[in-house]
């Protein structure tokens, strides 16, 4: 760093959880996801060509067990992992199950905010905040707040990037 320049703000593990509640829209949303997976392999067990039934119930078994394994798992690893932090400079994030991803957008290069939540999600009364910034990275979402803690979000986001002196881009 020269002398005159300011440290930006710095990548770091965010602070706020997200809503308790995703943890159980995540494990609906899995448990549908092989549930019809399951539905159509055993259709296919029931009623497919004859020959390879064994493959076919050992492929029906594997199917079970990897979808009743990632129901049970997914869901809480991902709450404990994703985080999000709106601190006056930047909005922090931290996302992943299997692989982590940590992203910072200065609050000066936030271009536009966005709310979204679908039938589902609406039912677990949670809203998706999706920022969208001057980055080849794409924007950052934080999927799972509650409703209001999102409207409230994005509106100061939205305030904060106003202000800024930058461009955004």
């Amino acid at each position: 760093m020269t002398a005159g320049t300011t440290a930006g703000p710095v990548l770091r593990r965010p602070g706020n959880r997200l809503e308790r509640r995703a943890v159980g829209y995540w494990t609906v949303r899995a448990a549908a996801a092989w549930l019809l997976l399951l539905g159509a392999q055993g259709l296919w067990s029931l009623f497919g060509p004859d020959g390879h039934g064994t493959l076919r119930q050992a492929a029906l078994a594997a199917t079970a067990v990897a979808g009743a394994a990632h129901t049970l798992v997914m869901p809480s690893w991902r709450y404990r992992v994703h985080r999000w932090e709106a601190a006056p400079e930047a909005l922090y994030t931290q996302t992943g199950w299997l692989v982590e991803e940590r992203r910072i957008a200065p609050v000066s290069r936030i271009q536009t905010v966005d709310t979204a939540r679908g039938p589902l999600e609406q039912l677990f009364g949670l809203t998706n905040v999706t920022v969208t910034t001057a980055s080849a990275a794409g924007p950052l979402v934080i999927q799972g707040l509650g409703h209001t803690a999102a409207m409230e979000l994005a509106a100061s986001l939205t305030q904060r990037a106003q202000l800024a002196k930058d461009d955004a881009t």
